[in-house]
């Protein structure tokens, strides 16, 4: 089983930044995919950024040239590096692990408020 631990949301006015962390635990030899998705409030949970094992990255057009994702497979934490914040980025951002080829794992989420 993979565990997964967020950390680095809070309150940020427009035009500010933030770094979210997110770091695994347990069966880390079998996680091939992570990425970060966001859940607004009365909205559906929403693809933000994912990157491969191999750091090959994709992205949501809505963040595109604002967030990036990154990784480092030593420590076992993606990060996602978040510039121009937008009041439109509020939301609750969960980190997501892809581990034995199809389980998935979701960390407990980090709010993350932009301010306008």
């Amino acid at each position: 089983q993979v565990q997964l631990v967020e950390s680095g949301g809070g309150l940020v006015q427009a035009g500010g930044s933030l770094r979210l962390s997110c770091t695994a635990s347990g069966s880390i030899f079998s996680i091939s995919d992570m990425g970060w998705y966001r859940q607004a409030p009365g909205k559906q949970r929403e693809l933000v950024a994912t990157i491969t094992r191999g750091h090959s990255t994709n992205y949501a057009g809505s963040v595109k040239g604002r967030f990036t994702i990154s990784r480092d497979n030593a420590l076992n934490t993606v990060y996602l590096q978040m510039s121009s914040l937008k009041p439109e980025d509020t939301a609750v951002y969960y980190c997501n692990a892809i581990s034995g080829g199809y389980i998935t794992t979701w960390g407990q989420g980090t709010q993350v408020t932009v301010s306008s």
